[in-house]
């Protein structure tokens, strides 16, 4: 499966690249992550379930870091196995671009699946992932852009902190 695109973020590019950067930040956006903790520098270690069609597991697998051009771009793999439903293997460019106030994100995406979910049908893997793409976009703009009620003292607050989405995550945490 090869699927390509593109997503406006109202964040600034280093803001974006922090973000992409951060497993707290990315457990919060993909759909079904379960954990993800960082193993060295480049590496992850996950757990994702999924549905597809009638097909639900538990992904385990790894993600690595590679190419990295900070804050610009970089290449983020990953393998994972889900037992009798199968195996996902896959990679990502993902490229920053200014974009007035904001970034463009630009990424393509090659991915194999075998098992069961193979068996499932093109058509079916494609609109699931790209159901999970808008998903994890969706969630990823709402964290790393603005938060809504941000005043400009709270916004100035955030940004000498790293990011706001640092102590909204904080806050998550705190009341799970």
């Amino acid at each position: 499966m090869d699927m390509s695109g593109e997503q406006k973020i109202a964040a600034p590019r280093q803001a974006v690249w922090e973000a992409l950067n951060d497993p707290e930040v990315l457990k919060a956006c993909i759909p079904g992550c379960q954990s993800l903790e960082k193993t060295s520098d480049n590496e992850m270690k996950a757990s994702v379930t999924l549905a597809v069609g009638p097909v639900k597991a538990t992904f385990g697998g790894n993600v690595t870091l590679s190419e990295m051009d900070p804050p610009n771009s970089y290449v983020i793999s990953g393998q994972g196995s889900g037992g009798v439903a199968g195996f996902a293997k896959g990679n990502a460019k993902v490229t920053l671009a200014d974009d007035g106030d904001g970034t463009l994100m630009t990424y393509v995406v090659k991915a194999d699946v075998g098992g069961k979910l193979a068996q499932l049908g093109g058509r079916l893997i494609d609109a699931t992932a790209k159901k999970l793409a808008g998903e994890f976009f969706a969630k990823f703009g709402a964290i790393v852009g603005p938060p809504p009620e941000a005043d400009a003292a709270a916004a100035a607050d955030a940004k000498a902190k790293g990011g706001w989405w640092k102590s909204w995550l904080g806050k998550k945490q705190g009341s799970a």
